[in-house]
């Protein structure tokens, strides 16, 4: 029955049977088949996909007849001959949207018009680079080399995972583009409120070996990507586009790897064409929750011409043959603006949690399970349990996890509340059920509730309490509220129950809660959400069934939100299952920048 089916598959059938009615009125033979297909693009798409391979159909219909039905069908294009028709299909069997279809056309174009020769270089940035970099051992020194990429060119992506110096490689980056140009307009940027925030706070902490008078010169703002571009009531569209671009020299975006499609196509058309744009990521960890993995997609090839390897060369002062990029197997769209840093500043080589990390990014299930269950480092810690629920144990540990959170209620300093508060997390991998976010804040709210008593908690009868932290789930302009962005219940001077937030150099702002935009409890949240933002210490709390959603990347980016322990809670099974499950987003945004590229390219 409809009322069984989930909402992205109700409005995939809603799509499909439209599709059929439009085919049927192009007098189209089997209509059938384009029902099926439109069902299948509309349900990868709800899953991530920018686009479906039509394999199975394929199987069941052949080549031949699958493609001739759809092309005779009046509403499906091809590349070269879009017209307005609703879906696209180009020559691999990829099938789109309209819409993404023109998404990754317009990124794939834009992207084109950036990779283009090396940037005149000023005196003295090569003593600055040495300047700067002194301090690392490293016979190359991929971070200088990150760096000297940027320099010269107009597009970088810096791919790393947790404490392989990206903040470090970035502050550095900031102070040559400022000794290239003193006038040099830069915005940071963020997906997210709390990794905007993060960004800031990190470059300040870095940046105390470049000298006073640089440092006084560095951006001391970050934005949520909306906020930069300026969102408007209408959903989707925002301020600064190709025709209103921002009035910037260079962007750098933080936790890149949350960009979805869309926004990324509308991020790239605001830059102007001259300006720079870096981003920063970890190409392993989860892609954005809409749909597309731009950012692992635009750093799976790390290559260099010879060219560009001279170049970088004569910047850092190395060898050409010492700049020896990771092998990969397959070539991307991109050349000449990728680089991938592997050494790891924040954990020892020893260490249970990066070692464990790398063991689940290599899908090593065996090696983690042992690790898991033998390893002496108290870094990691495993409470293997299978049961629907979670055992009083799990809850008892989540507990003492926001036991310092707890002691700072009590003491009703505002700072410390927040600060206590983002040393620790409860991470889920769904939503829903016992193990879930629903359910877990529910329980540890109870518990946060009975053990302050505070005198104006109202009781069962509200939801709003002082301890209460809450997540924005969607963006308010006006409020200037952002999704991800997380405040806290705490009564004002007058004793009225206010949501505070982090407000910058400004402190703190209140906000009543009847104005809030959507939002959540969040005290647990999931690990997709938890993306751009790292704690002491987090709990990271499996299903008890299999899931979809349950991904290497999943486990891999839930381990990394924490840089000093990390306590998992799961059955053996789910977890070997997990580490075995890798993301693969369909997607044909390196065929698009190829297309781009040889339009783009020179006649001789």
């Amino acid at each position: 029955m409809a009322t069984d089916l989930t909402p992205a598959m109700a409005l995939a059938q809603g799509f499909a049977a439209q599709a059929q009615r439009w085919a049927v009125e192009h007098g189209a033979a089997e209509t059938g088949i384009v029902r099926r297909a439109a069902l299948l693009v509309s349900m990868a798409v709800s899953s991530g996909d920018v686009c479906a391979h039509l394999d199975e159909l394929v199987t069941e219909f052949g080549s031949e007849r699958l493609r001739a039905a759809l092309m005779a069908s009046g509403i499906v294009g091809t590349p070269e001959a879009r017209a307005a028709m609703p879906l696209i299909l180009d020559a691999n069997d990829r099938l789109y949207l309209h819409r993404y279809f023109d998404y990754e056309s317009r990124l794939a174009r834009n992207l084109a018009q950036r990779d283009g020769g090396d940037a005149e270089i000023v005196p003295g940035i090569r003593a600055r680079l040495r300047e700067l970099f002194a301090a690392n051992d490293e016979p190359v020194d991929w971070q200088k080399i990150a760096v000297a990429m940027a320099l010269l060119g107009r597009l970088t992506i810096i791919s790393g995972g947790p404490g392989t110096g990206k903040t470090t490689t970035l502050v550095n980056l900031l102070a040559c583009l400022l000794e290239q140009d003193p006038r040099c307009r830069i915005a940071l940027a963020a997906p997210t409120g709390k990794a905007a925030a993060r960004m800031t706070d990190a470059i300040r902490q870095r940046a105390s070996h470049l000298p006073a008078e640089l440092q006084t010169r560095l951006p001391n703002e970050s934005f949520t990507l909306h906020r930069l571009l300026g969102a408007t009531p209408a959903t989707g569209e925002f301020r600064h586009h190709a025709r209103h671009p921002l009035p910037i020299d260079a962007l750098v975006v933080d936790e890149a790897s949350m960009l979805d499609l869309a926004l990324a196509t509308k991020l790239f058309e605001a830059v102007p064409r001259g300006a720079r744009i870096i981003l920063l990521g970890d190409k392993d960890q989860l892609s954005a929750v809409e749909s597309g993995a731009v950012f692992a997609e635009l750093s799976a090839d790390p290559r260099l011409s010879e060219r560009r390897r001279d170049r970088l060369a004569e910047l850092c002062a190395l060898p050409p043959e010492a700049i020896r990029p990771p092998a990969v197997d397959a070539r991307g769209g991109l050349q000449d603006c990728v680089v991938w840093l592997t050494r790891n500043f924040r954990f020892a080589s020893d260490s249970g949690i990066g070692e464990l990390a790398r063991e689940v990014n290599g899908g090593d299930a065996t090696a983690a399970i042992d690790r898991l269950r033998n390893n002496a480092d108290v870094s990691i810690s495993w409470m293997e349990e299978d049961a629907q629920r979670p055992s009083d144990a799990a809850m008892q540990h989540i507990h003492a996890g926001y036991g310092a959170y707890l002691e700072a209620l009590r003491d009703c300093d505002i700072t410390a509340i927040f600060a206590a508060f983002g040393r620790f997390r409860t991470l889920c991998a769904v939503r829903e059920g016992p193990r879930g976010v629903e359910a877990l804040n529910h329980r540890i709210g109870e518990q946060l509730r009975l053990k302050l008593d505070h005198p104006l908690d109202p009781g069962e009868r509200s939801e709003w309490y002082p301890g209460r932290p809450v997540m924005v789930l969607r963006n308010d302009t006006i409020l200037k509220l952002f999704n991800g962005d997380i405040g806290i219940v705490l009564p004002d001077a007058e004793e009225t129950l206010m949501v505070y937030f982090p407000d910058g150099e400004a402190g703190f702002r209140s906000i009543a809660p009847v104005r809030l935009p959507e939002h959540e409890t969040a005290f647990a949240m999931t690990i997709h959400k938890s993306q751009g933002s790292e704690f002491d210490a987090v709990l990271v709390m499996l299903p008890a069934n299999p899931n979809r959603v349950l991904t290497r990347e999943l486990v891999y980016t839930a381990i990394t939100r924490a840089r000093s322990r990390m306590t998992l809670v799961g059955g053996e099974a789910i977890l070997v299952r997990a580490i075995q499950s890798v993301t693969r987003r369909h997607s044909g945004l390196a065929a698009r920048l190829g297309e781009a590229s040889a339009v783009l390219a020179p006649p001789w």
